[in-house]
């Protein structure tokens, strides 16, 4: 099975060589860049807690990047320990290398944090942020640091995140208005 999935990630990889162009680079560049260490998704949520009327947004955003955090960075990347593509298929970069492992993709896992947190309470909001989780997750696979599986584990553990801190934010608010 591991090698079948291996099969397409590689597959993957090299359709990805023929895409890269200097104006897909650029822009797919911003939105890799603007999700690095999650930064765009923390100032959302910061900006959100700051308004009531996102503040359900933010507060379960906030509580999602944390969790998505101690799953993804803390625990899933060093058990795993997937080397990234880049140095497995002796791709030259596009972007600079990084220090830790491939698997899940940190940023796909960050992004759909940001997107399901947003869904789940903003339809509007949620829209805007799936196009940008999208497009994070799509600069990571064409910059050649991820695989396809590392961004699908990661968008699929973001979204968990997000459900799970959106029932925790949802309940809070529910005993908070009973009391």
């Amino acid at each position: 099975m591991f090698e079948f999935i291996q099969n397409i990630d590689n597959a993957v990889i090299h359709a990805f060589d023929n895409l890269h162009t200097p104006v897909a680079s650029y822009i797919l560049g911003v939105f890799s860049f603007i999700n690095d260490n999650g930064l765009i998704w923390i100032a959302a949520a910061v900006i959100m807690l700051c308004f009531k009327s996102t503040r359900k947004i933010g507060l379960t955003l906030s509580v999602a990047l944390v969790f998505g955090l101690v799953v993804t960075n803390l625990f899933l990347k060093p058990t795993v320990a997937r080397i990234r593509p880049y140095d497995a298929l002796g791709f030259t970069p596009l972007i600079d290398k990084l220090s830790d492992y491939s698997f899940p993709s940190g940023h796909a896992t960050s992004a759909f944090e940001g997107a399901i947190s947003c869904m789940l309470w903003n339809k509007k909001y949620g829209f805007i942020a799936l196009l940008v989780a999208i497009l994070v997750c799509f600069s990571r696979i064409y910059f050649q640091v991820h695989y396809l599986s590392d961004v699908i584990a990661g968008a699929i553990i973001g979204s968990i995140m997000a459900i799970l801190a959106y029932l925790i934010v949802k309940a809070v608010y529910k005993g908070k208005n009973a009391k």
